[in-house]
């Protein structure tokens, strides 16, 4: 059983009296790459909508106030076009700041027992029996500190990249993935993880 940590009191209780096969504690949400190719969108996307934001801006030597304090000749169509592309800004600054979150997030508790995968962060625990996930497993780092990413089987439809011109958009399903990021002994915990999920296929 591989365990070199102190679990939360909450998730000893959720798992009771099962055997654990390993217990480790994830440096970090979402990998390294993930979150720095986030924040790279985030860059590129305020790149071009700030100065988008700024050519279409009101002259503000076209606004007058009158001594009653009502403005007199910005028009509706004037603050339209101050405002809208402001909204591109703060969806850039909102992917500015969950990128950079992304980058400092730490990441929860995982343990494996015979029949499920149970994580922990901020309070929230999941469950996961292993016959959910799908097999498909990858891993990357080194014995210290690696990285294993599960697939389950179920997922969600997502409308992929097509040109309208050509017919309606294609949907593709995009499974989930739970992500153990930053975990000593990655091989011997994926090799634990297969061994779970083919004992307990259907």
């Amino acid at each position: 059983m591989i365990e070199n940590i102190s679990l939360p009191q909450d998730l000893i209780f959720a798992i009771g009296s099962e055997t654990k096969d390993f217990a480790v504690k994830a440096k970090r949400k979402e990998s390294f790459s993930t979150a720095l190719s986030r924040l790279v969108v985030a860059i590129f996307w305020l790149a071009i909508s700030v100065p988008l934001a700024l050519s279409f801006s009101v002259d503000l030597n076209r606004i007058n106030f009158a001594s009653n304090e009502f403005l007199t000749v910005a028009s509706f169509g004037d603050l339209f076009h101050a405002l809208f592309p402001s909204l591109f800004v703060l969806i850039g600054i909102g992917i500015l700041g969950w990128s950079i979150f992304s980058l400092f997030g730490k990441g929860g508790y995982f343990v494996g027992t015979p029949t499920r995968l149970v994580s922990y962060r901020k309070g929230k625990i999941r469950s996961v029996d292993w016959k959910q996930f799908s097999g498909d497993i990858k891993v990357s780092g080194n014995t210290e500190n690696g990285n294993i990413h599960l697939q389950l089987i179920t997922g969600r439809m997502v409308s992929s990249n097509h040109d309208r011109r050509y017919g309606p958009p294609q949907q593709r399903y995009v499974p989930d993935v739970i992500h153990m990021i930053g975990i000593p002994n990655a091989l011997e915990i994926e090799r634990i993880c297969r061994k779970r999920m083919d004992e307990n296929t259907p």
